[in-house]
C-alpha cells in the first residue's frame, strides 16, 4: 500500500481529505441544482435567483439565532419553511406573469432579483461574513486513521443525502408528485379533475426555495453568512444541472456530488484546473449528448 502512495506521490490524508472537501461541495452542488432541476422541470423558469434564495437561507437563520434565540435545529426547519414562504410570494407576484414566454424572460427576471436581494444585503450587513457557529452535538470529529473527518462536515453529506432521496421519492413516487407532473404536461386537463394547478405551481416553486434555503443552513457554519454566498456558487449549479441535464432531478444529484469529488481530485493531481474542471465536463457533454447525462430528448 505504502508503494502506491509513493507512486502517486501524495500523502494519503491529503487525497482522502480533498476528497472530503469535494464530498462537501459536491453536497451542496446536489441540493441547489436539486432545486434548480424541480422548477425549470415544473415551471420551465430559469431561476437565476436560487443563490440569493441560498444566501436568504443562512440569513434566516442567523437572524433567528440573533434576534430570537432560535438555535441551529429549529432553524433547520424554520428557515426553508420562511424563505419558501418568502419564494411563494414572488412566484406570485411576479414570476406567475412570465408563464408560456420565452425562458429568457424568466432568467432576466430572476437575475435582477438575485442582484437587488444581494444588494440589499450587502449594504446592509457588508461583504466580509458573519459567523454561525455548529451545534455542540456537531462538534469535534473522529479519526479514521487514514483522515481526520470533522462531524458537522459529515452530518451536511448525510443530511444532503437525505433531503435529495427523499424529494426524488416523493416527486416520484407519491401521489402529490404524480399531479405535479401532470400539471406541467397538461394544467386544463388536471384542472379539469378539480385541483387547483395555480396553487400547485407555487407550491413548487416553494419547495425548491425552501430546498436552497435548506442548504444555505447547513452552509452557515462552514462558510459563514455572507451575502456573495449564493453569487459565488450558482454558475457552478447551473453548469451541474446542464450536464446532468436540465429538469432530471435524479440527474442533478447524482451530477452534483459526482462533479463534488472530480472536483476534489483535480485538487490534488492538478490544483491549477480545479476552478475550471466542471465546465470543461460540461463543454464534453454538450458537445456529446446535448440534452445532458440524464436528460431526455425532445
Amino acid at each position: 500500500m505504502s508503494s502506491i502512495w509513493a507512486f502517486l506521490g501524495i500523502p494519503p490524508q491529503a487525497l482522502f481529505g480533498q476528497l472530503m472537501v469535494g464530498l462537501i461541495n459536491g453536497a451542496f452542488y446536489a441540493m441547489l441544482s436539486l432545486g434548480l432541476a424541480l422548477i425549470f422541470g415544473m415551471l420551465n423558469i430559469i431561476n437565476f435567483a436560487h443563490g440569493a434564495l441560498y444566501m436568504m437561507g443562512a440569513f434566516a437563520a442567523y437572524f433567528l439565532l440573533n434576534f430570537f434565540g432560535i438555535g441551529y435545529w429549529p432553524a433547520l426547519l424554520l428557515a426553508p419553511l420562511i424563505v419558501g414562504a418568502f419564494g411563494m410570494v414572488i412566484e406570485r407576484l411576479f414570476l406567475k406573469q412570465l408563464y408560456g414566454l420565452d425562458h429568457l424572460y424568466g432568467l432576466l427576471l430572476t437575475f435582477g432579483l438575485a442582484l437587488i436581494l444581494e444588494g440589499v444585503f450587502r449594504e446592509l450587513y457588508g461583504s466580509s461574513g458573519l459567523p454561525y457557529a455548529p451545534p455542540p452535538e456537531l462538534t469535534g470529529g473522529y479519526n479514521l486513521g487514514f483522515m481526520y473527518l470533522p462531524t458537522y462536515r459529515g452530518w451536511v453529506v448525510v443530511a444532503s443525502a437525505i433531503v435529495c432521496i427523499g424529494t426524488w421519492l416523493l416527486i416520484e413516487k407519491t401521489r402529490l408528485g404524480a399531479y405535479l407532473r401532470a400539471a406541467t404536461e397538461n394544467p386544463a386537463l388536471v384542472q379539469a379533475f378539480g385541483i387547483n394547478v395555480p396553487a400547485m405551481i407555487t407550491l413548487t416553486y416553494g419547495l425548491g426555495v425552501a430546498l436552497a434555503a435548506f442548504a444555505g443552513v447547513l452552509a452557515a457554519p462552514i462558510y459563514s453568512v455572507n451575502p456573495l454566498m449564493g453569487s459565488n456558487l450558482i454558475i457552478i449549479v447551473f453548469a451541474v444541472v446542464v450536464i446532468g441535464g436540465m429538469g432530471s432531478i435524479l440527474g442533478s444529484v447524482i451530477t452534483g456530488f459526482m462533479l463534488g469529488l472530480l472536483e476534489g481530485l483535480t485538487k490534488v493531481f492538478y490544483p491549477e484546473a480545479s476552478n475550471t474542471v466542471i465546465f470543461v465536463v460540461m463543454a464534453i457533454v454538450l458537445l456529446i449528448k446535448p440534452q445532458g447525462l440524464f436528460g431526455r430528448a425532445n
